[in-house]
């Protein structure tokens, strides 16, 4: 069924009209799941005192999303993940990551806290963006239309003077546990945490949990639609969901109005992520798992 979309990120520009999106599209398979790694050389801040974290507000030339999952590599650098879409500069309304057009590499991202309408909020640090699915997919000559619309996943790698500051923790529940390749089925719980900043700095309605709505079969395990409350906004663009063991599931992509209304899609981490350690030149590119235990307490 054809339905209108739209990504779910926010610009400063919108950010006040607060309009919700619209998705749901088609996608196919990507190589095999990604192993999730451990903490490597990276001495990583406490959870407790940690200001770059999974569920960080990202704005990257005035638009703010979600931080969703901390990786690391060979080298032991540290990235944050959030959408590629994050960085596009097209319309709300482009889901094709193939064609859509993209900021370049090596624009500057900046880690945030309490981000409004009316203000980025307090700075708590930077990096650069050094791989978007959506430019790979243009510079690959992909076509197939599942995987244009549903590979949305970026890398910020954290400057080298603020990596003391990164926890891979996820705020409120804990986790990671490692990295889900089964995808969902309907009922599954899952858990997330958005940090849009249309909610004013009131982080309350931050921690989300909600109910799969399965796997679509057209989509080739690239997406998973599911119910939250409450659903993801413009601003959650990018967040981590995670299964009812902690595993990561995915990343929130898009808003959907029918036939699902307020549905939320997120594309899957685990294709994402080996389509990224295919491409994307970094070597040892690995999700690192939570350093506190995951706790489903809602």
């Amino acid at each position: 069924m054809s339905v209108t979309t739209r990504r779910i990120s926010t610009l400063a520009a919108v950010a006040a009209s607060a309009t919700l999106g619209m998705a749901l599209a088609t996608a196919a398979p990507a190589a095999a799941g990604p192993a999730a790694g451990s903490a490597g050389r990276v001495a990583w801040a406490l959870a407790a005192s940690a200001t770059i974290t999974p569920g960080v507000q990202m704005y990257t030339q005035g638009g703010q999303c979600t931080g969703n999952f901390v990786f690391t590599d060979k080298a032991a650098h540290v990235y944050v993940g959030y959408a590629a879409h994050c960085a596009g500069t097209g319309a709300a309304t482009d889901t094709d990551g193939c064609r859509a057009a993209s900021l370049p590499l090596g624009t500057a991202v900046t880690f945030t806290r309490g981000g409004s309408p009316v203000g980025e909020g307090t700075r708590l640090g930077g990096g650069k963006l050094v791989y978007s699915s959506w430019r790979t997919m243009d510079r690959l000559g992909t076509t197939h239309a599942s995987t244009c619309d549903y590979n949305d996943f970026a890398l910020v790698k954290v400057n080298a003077a603020d990596r003391r500051k990164v926890n891979p923790s996820i705020p409120f529940w804990g986790g990671p546990t490692g990295i889900d390749t089964d995808g969902t089925a309907v009922g599954d719980r899952v858990y997330s945490y958005g940090s849009s900043s249309l909610r004013a700095g009131i982080t309350l309605l931050s921690p989300k949990t909600g109910i799969s709505l399965g796997d679509a079969p057209a989509d080739g395990g690239w997406s998973h639609p599911l119910y939250t409350v409450t659903p993801g906004i413009p601003g959650d663009s990018g967040s981590a969901f995670v299964s009812a063991d902690g595993k990561a599931v995915g990343t929130l992509s898009t808003l959907g109005l029918a036939p699902l209304p307020l549905s939320n899609n997120i594309g899957d981490l685990a294709q994402e992520l080996a389509f990224a350690q295919k491409h994307s030149g970094i070597p040892g590119l690995r999700l690192v798992k939570g350093t506190e235990p995951f706790s489903p307490i809602l």
